[in-house]
């Protein structure tokens, strides 16, 4: 499709692209988009819990592309930001360097979905037409020359939307995450025997350690999740959100309008001592896995932050047959839990030739380093050898 057949239009509220149109150029299975943060729900809760607009640093710019008959073929989300908070792909070095030499970084045009560390296209092109790609990348270039925005970051993309977008004069960027993969088990203790005698002794300790006294686990979904659930499950964010970074991204709000459009998306494992529940986890369903986000406590309970995230991922996905565990941005420590070392993947157009430059010589040099660091996280992970094979 020629590129002067497309009309771009660019939306300064996901209210204003309505649902049907969203979602219907999101990957999707039987109704239901694959991957639930690219739904129109999620980004709406977002928003209109206020969490994610131009007050906060999050403002809306979504690309929607129509053809020549009107008909939407093509969408980017997009926010014009003015920091790097809630990205979990750190470029504050390179708004330092630009800074210094006495540019400005922010604003800056960021593709991405608001403080969510998880694999999910990007440019969401459901004839997958290369033109209708490049148009958006086009589109967003140009609104980054009107909004003198700095650059364009897309975050967390699959491998071959990265490269596809590499090769469009964008820099490709690395990172490493740790997800779960579910080889057919059928159960828990079928896992562990993959392991290694040393590794499994230590994971039976720990879920045992974790429910000592008589602590029990409730998977929430779909019509069980009521508002005191979340009162309960708001209260623990609260508290790892002020321990790790001050306060949390997230307000109550945006959990209450979730559960009001998105209930069957969401697993909410809490641990409950009797009637009263100290620690949650929330997860989020994909066609063909399970995304942990977020985590809290009231009350200090050795490896109970491993069995509500880790374990009781792992036990969900084995019964429902999902294939991957997703548990968010980040720690090693997961590696001994049989979390796997996955890489990650994001593209960056810089309108500064020096910055752009100089981010593109330190990206060559970290993407050796990130292949080096996995190739020495493979040494250590907790299966039998010769029971997994590489992925």
């Amino acid at each position: 499709m020629p590129a002067n057949a497309l009309t771009a239009t660019i939306h300064p509220t996901t209210a204003s692209i309505p649902a049907a149109v969203w979602n219907s150029l999101v990957p999707s299975t039987s109704g239901k988009t694959d991957n639930p943060f690219l739904d129109h729900a999620f980004f709406l809760a977002l928003e209109e819990s206020g969490c994610a607009t131009a007050r906060t640093g999050w403002q809306p710019q979504h690309i929607l592309l129509n053809d020549a008959s009107g008909a939407p073929v093509g969408l980017m989300p997009l926010f014009l930001k003015s920091h790097s908070m809630g990205e979990y792909v750190f470029d504050h070095g390179w708004a330092d360097a630009l800074e210094r030499a006495g540019g400005h970084y922010y604003p800056k045009l960021q593709c991405s979905v608001p403080f969510t560390p998880a694999t999910a296209p990007k440019l969401l092109v459901p004839s997958g037409a290369p033109a209708i790609r490049a148009a958006l990348l086009d589109a967003a270039q140009q609104l980054a020359e009107q909004r003198d925005a700095s650059s364009v970051h897309a975050t967390f993309l699959p491998q071959a939307e990265a490269d596809e977008i590499a090769g469009d004069g964008w820099l490709k960027r690395v990172d490493t995450q740790f997800h779960w993969h579910n080889d057919g088990y059928a159960s828990f203790e079928d896992f562990l025997e993959s392991l290694a005698s040393r590794k499994r002794k230590t994971i039976r300790r720990e879920r045992r350690d974790a429910l000592i006294d008589g602590l029990t686990v409730k998977w929430l979904t779909g019509s069980d999740l009521r508002e005191h659930h979340w009162d309960a499950f708001y209260a623990f964010y609260e508290d790892t959100g002020a321990r790790k970074w001050g306060r949390p991204y997230l307000n109550r709000e945006f959990f209450s309008r979730l559960n009001q459009s998105m209930a069957d998306r969401i697993v909410l494992m809490l641990a409950y001592d009797g009637d009263e529940a100290i620690a949650g986890a929330i997860n989020f369903l994909g066609h063909d896995r399970i995304f942990g986000r977020n985590w809290g406590c009231t009350r200090d309970v050795p490896f109970l932050h491993f069995e509500l995230c880790y374990y009781q991922a792992i036990d969900y996905a084995i019964a429902h047959k999902l294939a991957v565990v997703e548990a968010g941005a980040q720690g090693e420590h997961k590696l001994a839990r049989g979390y796997a070392p996955a890489t990650t993947y994001s593209a960056h157009w810089i309108a500064h030739p020096g910055l752009r430059h100089a981010v593109a010589d330190y990206l060559e040099q970290e993407r050796r380093a990130v292949e080096r660091n996995q190739e020495m996280l493979d040494q250590f992970t907790p299966f039998r050898k010769g029971e997994r094979l590489d992925r």
